[in-house]
């Protein structure tokens, strides 16, 4: 973070300073990261005693100051030798610190915004903007998926004012979400890159998950650009909502940035990026052809912030990994390969993994689907693992194994569409998968491992790699 003095800290988030038993002053500065995980501290960082669901941060200040933190932001004082700003909401007032930082260094001219939201992609199109912007200049974006209203502004508080690039990945299980993350960062380009079922139990229905992700752009200005997906029904009508520029990106002729002579394979994605007169030859790394829409969202925010096509192109072709747990390539021995994509899943994601499994099936060998529950879809989670269950069967997936009572409609989907001589097993434990498959699988087969990370799938298909490595 960028060095306040504590009297500006406590003004910025509208608390009052505490400096009894500190050696402190309301003129000393401090500018050490911020955390909310007494674990993370770092020495003269700041600490908000965050109340969890479970758990209040305030019990873990004591080992805040042992590991150095400079600043407590408190809801009450605490009896400890540091400065405190006491506030009403410690999470309020984290949004209010990394706002008025952002509002700073922006000031200086020199640093542009990136948001990016959707249903599905978003990590992985942060994690493309980054490779691409590093290149270009000294650039922060979000760790992991610090996407909502602690993720978002504690990544905005690692900016600097040497800092040209700030990618902030947006995330919500509900409508003013983004809007309050919005206002912390205000973009200069705002992405939205798919609206699905992902959450939709959490948003009250898809109508209100379109309503959510639109206030990406709702807000922007004239001067800013909206980058927008052309083939996703839900997202294309948002340039109605906005008053910045809109520049699409999507597969179609329409498109402003778009992908043609897609190969998929399974070493990753060819594809030539097309934008204007200009256009590049990619060879993307990233498993999945559904990876194509998040890379070609990330060169169109690029584009719009002065960056070659050229380049842009040779950045993506450096990146394998769209992000640990994301159609992660494991295993090897045997010519075996076990897809890790369980770091999430969505009723788009599962079918996206599920085509890519069937299309980058070896001559004579077979494909294995190990699928668990996807969470958060509410009303719509029956119809949607029975939706899933059939495509399995249609794309010719030749064993499924479902894991878990909440996926179990999946299992009883395929069977009911044709798998009823063993193509599809139920299993309730991912130990069980694990002895079904090792047993299984031959020489030059393809295992995906899907489901929400709330199912622990993940964790199986690290055990896979392993074995087959």
């Amino acid at each position: 973070m960028i060095a306040l003095t504590l009297a500006e800290i406590a003004d910025a988030v509208g608390g009052a300073l505490h400096l009894d038993g500190s050696d402190a002053a309301p003129e000393t500065s401090v500018g050490g990261a911020v955390t909310t995980d007494s674990r993370e501290v770092e020495p003269g960082g700041l600490f908000f005693a965050k109340r969890g669901e479970f758990d209040d941060g305030h019990r873990f200040a004591p080992a805040a100051v042992e590991r150095g933190a400079a600043l407590l932001v408190v809801e009450h004082a605490l009896d400890l030798p540091v400065a405190q700003v006491v506030v009403a909401d410690t999470v309020d007032a984290l949004g209010a610190l990394a706002t008025e930082v952002v509002r700073r260094v922006r000031a200086l001219g020199r640093m542009r915004v990136v948001g990016v939201t959707g249903s599905n992609g978003k990590t992985t199109t942060k994690n493309l903007l980054r490779t691409i912007l590093e290149a270009e200049g000294p650039t922060v974006a979000s760790r992991k998926s610090f996407n909502n209203e602690v993720g978002g502004p504690i990544t905005m508080l690692e900016v600097t004012e040497e800092t040209e690039f700030l990618v902030a990945e947006m995330g919500a299980s509900g409508v003013g979400e983004i809007a309050r993350l919005v206002r912390m960062a205000r973009p200069d380009v705002g992405i939205v890159l798919k609206v699905g079922l992902a959450h939709a139990g959490e948003f009250g229905g898809i109508e209100q998950t379109v309503r959510a992700k639109s206030e990406m752009v709702t807000d922007l200005l004239p001067t800013d650009v909206a980058v927008l997906n052309a083939d996703d029904p839900r997202v294309a009508p948002m340039a109605a909502l906005t008053a910045a520029r809109v520049v699409f990106f999507g597969l179609g002729d329409d498109a402003d940035v778009r992908a043609t002579d897609l190969v998929v394979h399974a070493r990753g994605t060819e594809f030539t990026i097309a934008a204007g007169e200009a256009s590049a030859r990619v060879r993307f790394g990233v498993l999945g052809e559904h990876h194509v829409a998040n890379a070609l969202a990330a060169s169109a925010a690029a584009l719009q912030l002065g960056v070659s096509l050229d380049h842009i192109a040779a950045a993506l072709e450096t990146v394998t990994l769209a992000e640990h747990g994301r159609m992660e390539v494991l295993g090897g021995r045997d010519d075996i390969t076990i897809i890790n994509d369980a770091y999430n899943a969505s009723p788009d994601s599962m079918a996206a993994a599920l085509k890519t499994l069937a299309q980058v099936r070896r001559p004579e060998a077979r494909t294995f689907a190990v699928l668990g529950e996807m969470s958060e879809l509410g009303e719509f989670s029956g119809e949607e693992h029975d939706r899933i269950g059939l495509l399995a069967v249609r794309l010719g997936i030749s064993q499924l194994v479902v894991v878990g009572q909440g996926a179990r409609r999946l299992h009883i989907s395929a069977i009911n569409e044709g798998s009823w001589d063993g193509e599809s097993a139920y299993v309730e434990s991912a130990d069980e998968a694990y002895d079904l498959v090792v047993s299984k699988v031959r020489p030059g087969d393809t295992v995906l491992v899907k489901s929400s990370n709330a199912a622990g799938l993940r964790f199986l298909a690290e055990r896979l790699g392993e074995w087959f490595a």
